[in-house]
């Protein structure tokens, strides 16, 4: 799939305001400073589509971009801000938790994973939850290019692993890195596909 348009819809933190319609929405959720808006710069190849900020935790909404007028692009609030009350967590993820469960137009949520870290306890958490209540989800390790090939392959197998102690049947998952443009091939024809699918059924 070749990216043609991409342009910024709505931003909202209530599920209900989101946009009408059926067009199909393909969700981006990781914890903060996971590289979620460069990795949505890279693959819609519009540098400043998605805000980009040195300050984890920036955005607290839920934006909509339409792409090619065919489907939406959605980037969510990060989840696990060390640095929030207790209360703004809260807001926080009720706005996700809204979004995911009630959303009947989301047709995958892709969870952005730092591919330099250890399995972490808040994200195992996270894709627990998504299997718990049935939600399509596909992996992107991010921030492939501060490793080598083979400490990716190492990290990713390691990952995959702990996944395997509680899941049966892993996720999709994709390698990306946005400085290189790694996985960007990859992903949007897997979101292709699943657009091709649903015209059929």
């Amino acid at each position: 799939m070749d990216i043609l348009s991409a342009e910024f819809i709505i931003s909202n933190t209530d599920v209900t305001k989101c946009p009408t319609g059926n067009l199909p929405e393909y969700a981006f959720i990781g914890r903060s400073n996971v590289g979620k808006s460069s990795l949505i710069n890279m693959l819609t190849k519009s540098p400043k589509l998605a805000m980009t900020s040195s300050t984890p935790g920036k955005t607290l909404l839920i934006n909509h971009f339409l792409i090619n007028k065919e489907w939406y692009l959605v980037d969510l609030p990060g989840y696990g801000y060390a640095q929030r009350g207790k209360k703004a967590i809260e807001k926080i993820q009720k706005i996700i938790e809204d979004y995911i469960l009630e959303r009947e137009q989301m047709s995958n949520l892709f969870v952005l994973i730092d591919i330099r870290l250890e399995p972490q306890k808040i994200d195992l958490e996270f894709l627990e939850w998504l299997g718990e209540n049935g939600i399509p989800f596909s992996i992107i390790f991010t921030k492939a290019d501060k490793l080598t090939a083979g400490k990716q392959k190492d990290n990713v197998n390691r990952y995959l692993r702990k996944l395997h102690e509680t899941w049966e049947e892993l996720p999709p998952y994709f390698v990306s890195s946005a400085e290189k443009k790694q996985g960007r091939k990859e992903i949007l024809d897997y979101i292709e596909n699943i657009n091709q699918d649903s015209k059929v059924h």
